[in-house]
């Protein structure tokens, strides 16, 4: 009997040690040492551009922001609870919403063709916002999930078998808080030190959606009212970069506790609309909206309040010249459209990144980022089949038929070229840089309506 008891105990202890022997193996450990040691997978920083989806049971009222639950019940702001009150009977609640998020006219295909010709290399979709409603049927949210309610669908598995068709890389918002979830509420009121939510129901949706769709990018949020260790995130982290069905492809952003937000992860947001204009040393994402005043979808938007497509070149200059990647949100209706106003920027954006995105894609920060003398022109440096080519992207047309660049050097070898454009472009030495004279060119050989960018070759790298 104790024979086979010290057996047993043996092969307890032999356990116990091939698990710790199993975890010391793993190459990224649970702590932010170790997981920042990661190289971030090559496929995102070369693709430079993606497209942000956020798209829920607020889409539904359209009104004000996504945050309208918020708004309504949460700050109680005029705002919202006066819409609330002249169009809906007193007893409306917002899981009234949902029902009415009907999607009828959602098609996976169509949008993921559509943000790949808008030149997207990689998209992130809303799998659930701080309203807690999962685009999935998530088995932990029962009842307040698009399979159960609403829609009766799996958008985000519709979605993304259409985009795994397509060149474009896929991935997947996800909040980690729930204003209103009574366990949330609980461990909130506890000061975090009870870990009920994060334990039943954050993380374990996590799983659920990297195991069942495979996202390439978890771009969580919901990260400012409690650390970290609430969350337990470099636990989910080690496992996800050591074991997931994605751990050799998949990048994180950085809001994974307030006191993690712009310190860890695979690229940083920092804060919504981030761009910090000047080389960063680590790699960053610029994640804004062609609305500028919500991520999702309003009836009541303006013409007035969308960025030009002019706007968003610029925006996509200056981060890609820094080192970032841009991610231009876009919200869907509740019925699961591209509003055509969107559908026109991105497409208008497609065909500048088609004839420019040479300058884009791939590229890497040159030795200098904006002109010195010369405002609103930026700079990017590729590799090229004969050397390192250096693109000054020109935001304004010149008003003359020259262009004073004080960045670049005069060297006997530079040549330049207009990206689009056949003719020759003369360089002419100045005591600041150089100056490129343009010819007159007519309105049917112009290469772009929007911003040109000249090709160097053989210039200073």
């Amino acid at each position: 009997m104790m024979a086979t008891a010290a057996r047993m105990c043996g092969l307890y202890l032999l356990f116990l040690l091939s698990l710790l022997l199993q975890q010391t193996d793993a190459e990224y450990q649970p702590n932010w040492e170790s997981l920042d040691k990661r190289i971030i997978p090559s496929w995102y920083d070369e693709a430079k551009f993606g497209i942000f989806l956020h798209w829920g049971v607020f889409s539904v009222p359209s009104y004000g922001s996504e945050w309208f639950w918020w708004y309504w019940k949460g700050s109680k702001n005029p705002y919202y609870v006066d819409f609330m009150n002249k169009n809906y009977p007193p007893d409306f609640t917002y899981a009234d919403f949902a029902p009415k998020f009907t999607t009828e006219f959602f098609n996976a295909k169509e949008w993921a063709n559509l943000f790949e010709a808008a030149g997207a290399k990689y998209v992130v979709l809303t799998s659930k916002h701080h309203e807690g409603f999962t685009n999935w049927p998530s088995k932990v949210s029962w009842n307040w999930n698009s399979m159960d309610v609403g829609p009766h669908r799996d958008l985000v598995g519709e979605f993304a078998a259409a985009v795994k068709k397509t060149s474009v890389h896929f991935g997947l918002y996800h909040s980690l808080l729930e204003w209103f979830h009574p366990l949330y509420l609980k461990d909130k009121a506890s000061n975090f030190t009870t870990h009920d939510f994060a334990k039943t129901k954050a993380i374990p949706e996590l799983h659920e959606i990297v195991k069942e769709y495979k996202p390439e990018v978890i771009w969580s949020d919901g990260d400012w009212e409690c650390d970290d260790t609430y969350w337990n995130s470099t636990q989910f982290l080690a496992w996800l970069y050591n074991e997931s069905p994605v751990k050799d492809t998949v990048c994180v952003n950085d809001r994974w506790g307030k006191n993690i937000r712009c310190k860890h992860g695979s690229f940083l947001n920092c804060n919504d609309r981030y761009n910090p204009g000047v080389l960063q040393k680590k790699k960053w994402e610029n994640a804004m909206t062609i609305d500028r005043y919500s991520w999702g979808y309003r009836r009541n938007l303006r013409l007035q309040d969308l960025l030009t497509v002019d706007q968003l070149i610029d925006e996509l200059a200056e981060t890609v010249s820094c080192g970032g990647n841009l991610l231009v949100n876009v919200g869907p209706t509740h019925d699961g459209r591209i509003s055509p106003i969107f559908e026109e920027r991105l497409l208008q954006f497609g065909q500048w990144l088609k004839l420019n995105g040479e300058a884009i894609y791939s590229s890497k920060p040159w030795l200098h980022q904006n002109d010195t003398v010369t405002p609103r022109i930026w700079y990017t440096s590729n590799k090229a089949s004969n050397g390192t080519a250096v693109y000054a992207i020109v935001l304004d047309r010149p008003k003359g038929n020259f262009i004073h660049l004080g960045s670049v050097d005069y060297l006997p070898s530079i040549s330049v070229s207009l990206l689009g454009y056949s003719g020759n472009i003369e360089i002419k030495e100045t005591i600041t840089g150089i100056m490129l004279m343009i010819p007159n060119i007519q309105i049917n050989e112009m290469p772009s309506k929007r911003a040109w960018v000249f090709k160097f070759m053989g210039a200073k790298v």
